[in-house]
């Protein structure tokens, strides 16, 4: 009553049917390389910084993901902006910029500055209003953000304000 035991080389479900290839768009059927020096100025863009894309829906048919470098040039504050439904990752490359964002949750809408530096990582959830500033007088800020959505959203604002939280 036992199944029979496959012999080497048959399939590792033997017992279901097999199922044509899928079809996949060309975009996704092979690895794609994006040189530095190609990256796409062409994205959503925020004043005060300049967002290059490498990875995105246009680039390389990403589905989930949007990847790119953000500029800050010294002594610059960018506009204030959130990213829509889109969760970002930012890894800190060069300078040491700061993300100010209002934070309401001790009762009071407060200013939040996080200073970094090189190599460290920032999380903005989706909707949260924030702005990326370079205090510094001489060099650039360079960091790298990987987006959850295939394009870069950008939703520009005339000023930041305080998600209410919610209780979880």
């Amino acid at each position: 009553m036992s199944e029979p035991l496959t012999a080497p080389g048959e399939g590792f479900h033997p017992h279901l049917p097999d199922a044509p290839a899928p079809v996949v768009p060309a975009l996704r059927a092979r690895l794609h390389h994006i040189r530095a020096d190609s990256l796409d100025g062409g994205t959503a863009q925020t004043g005060g910084m300049r967002r290059f894309a490498a990875v995105s829906g246009r680039a390389v048919g990403s589905e989930k993901l949007w990847m790119g470098q953000t500029h800050v040039a010294p002594a610059t504050s960018s506009s204030d902006h959130h990213h829509g439904e889109s969760e970002t990752a930012i890894y800190v490359v060069s300078g040491h910029p700061e993300f100010v964002f209002l934070d309401d949750t001790g009762g009071r809408s407060e200013e939040i500055r996080l200073r970094t530096s090189p190599g460290d990582y920032i999380f903005v959830p989706p909707f949260v209003p924030h702005r990326e500033e370079n205090p510094d007088p001489t060099d650039e800020a360079v960091v790298v953000i990987a987006r959850s959505t295939q394009e870069a959203i950008v939703v520009n604002l005339p000023e930041l304000y305080a998600l209410p939280a919610q209780d979880t």
